[in-house]
């Protein structure tokens, strides 16, 4: 098992978001090392080796965040624009062009918001494939609740 501190949880957070399909991520379970490949350079005799590959999260535990951020935040006229941006195709363009276009003074908050969210889920993932102590992840996401937007 790893040490929190010792991994690059912005790395496996990363991994976890990274749906475009061009690379496959892995975690070296013995060092700690995480890297990628791109997809057509992924040999079946990889699958033979220790390395724990980190498949992307559906889109649709990313596009909750964008809806809960449009919920939740006290702005509730940016809260209405942004959650009409989510709808339909794109949503995640429009989301993003609606507040540096709209709402420039919410961008802070929203990386605020979702990078939280996704280094949370980075620890819970790495807790759940026991790569790291299930005592030190709770101890994590203890320390490092979801930002109260309202």
């Amino acid at each position: 098992m790893f040490d929190l501190a010792g991994l690059d949880l912005d790395l496996v957070a990363d991994a976890l978001q990274d749906n475009s399909h061009e690379h496959r991520w892995f975690i070296d379970p013995m060092t700690g090392a995480i890297a990628f490949l791109p997809e057509d350079g992924v040999e079946t005799d990889l699958d033979d080796t220790d390395l724990v590959w980190i498949d992307a999260l559906p889109s649709r535990v990313w596009y909750r965040d964008m809806a809960d951020f449009a919920d939740e935040i006290s702005d509730d006229r940016a809260g209405r624009r942004l959650a009409r941006a989510i709808q339909g195709r794109r949503a995640f363009r429009r989301f993003k062009d609606q507040l540096h276009d709209e709402d420039p003074s919410l961008l802070t908050l929203w990386y605020e918001f979702s990078n939280r969210r996704a280094l949370r889920r980075a620890v819970a993932w790495l807790a759940d494939r026991s790569l790291v102590d299930r005592d030190a992840a709770e101890g994590f996401l203890a320390e490092h609740r979801e930002i109260d937007l309202a």
